[in-house]
């Protein structure tokens, strides 16, 4: 079981935060439930920002994120990060801009432990579909998708 130094209250879900004393460890979709008020100074940060994004699509996020994942998803998830508030990009340009294939930045994206501050959600499928979100296909990870996409339309108008 994963134990959470922060959890924050979004709309019909909550993001738990991970960290030790320097950097943050993880960042998780959850249920709706209580807010977990935190004691660590990178996890009461941590929330600060995820407050001022749920408050501002725009917000710009400069939490330290501790070092994670294999080269290619490193690779992946800088592109990803590039990608700006209120916009997309699909698996296949992604894919197609680091010389790759849709199913290995789909399965990067899976992965990303830092999801909203690396933002994987503005990664959809060619049709313009959402394509999955954290591994799902459906379900309540993709209504927060959804959500997340809707939050920050109006940042590109």
């Amino acid at each position: 079981m994963t134990t959470y130094q922060a959890i924050v209250k979004a709309p019909g879900f909550n993001i738990g935060v991970c960290c030790d004393n320097d950097e943050i460890t993880l960042i998780d979709y959850l249920p709706p439930g209580a807010e977990q008020v935190p004691k660590a100074t990178v996890a009461k940060e941590a929330v600060r920002q995820l407050r001022a994004y749920l408050n501002d699509p725009a917000f710009a996020f400069s939490l330290p994120l501790a070092p994670a994942g294999t080269h290619f998803q490193r690779k992946v998830w800088d592109e990803i990060a590039d990608i700006p508030p209120g916009h997309t990009t699909s698996y296949g340009e992604l894919a197609k801009a680091i010389r790759s294939g849709p199913r290995a930045v789909g399965g990067a994206c899976g992965a990303n432990p830092y999801p909203v501050v690396v933002p994987c959600h503005r990664v959809i499928s060619a049709g313009g579909g959402l394509g999955g979100f954290a591994k799902q296909r459906d379900g309540f990870l993709l209504d927060i998708k959804s959500w997340l996409l809707a939050h920050e339309e109006s940042v590109a108008e």
